[in-house]
């Protein structure tokens, strides 16, 4: 679970990366989990779009590449969505510390 500061500093890094999923009129397919899978495995943090033709919102094929990943939705806006997912064995993004509860 992401805090609120880690999700605006994954946020930060969103902007400057390209869009790697897209999600289209076929809906969600096992080809675009797997993309989706394979990327954050390699990048920790990627972003999808979902096109217009697609009977999905942004929100449910979001929601759908995470639940099939075990991945984090950091933000969806627009037709657009961001998800991270550590690499445990290679971290390539070191979050903030969460601050610790008194």
């Amino acid at each position: 679970m992401l805090t609120s500061k880690q999700r605006a500093f994954l946020r930060s890094l969103a902007n400057e990366i390209d869009t790697i999923v897209m999600v289209g009129k076929g809906g969600m397919s096992d080809q675009i989990v797997k993309q989706a899978d394979d990327a954050l495995t390699a990048r920790e943090l990627i972003k999808g779009k979902v096109l217009e033709t697609s009977e999905l919102s942004p929100r449910e094929a979001a929601e759908l590449i995470a639940a099939a990943t075990k991945c984090d939705v950091v933000q969806v806006i627009g037709s657009k969505f961001v998800l991270y997912r550590r690499n445990p064995e290679e971290p390539k993004i070191e979050l903030p510390k969460a601050k610790k509860k008194r």
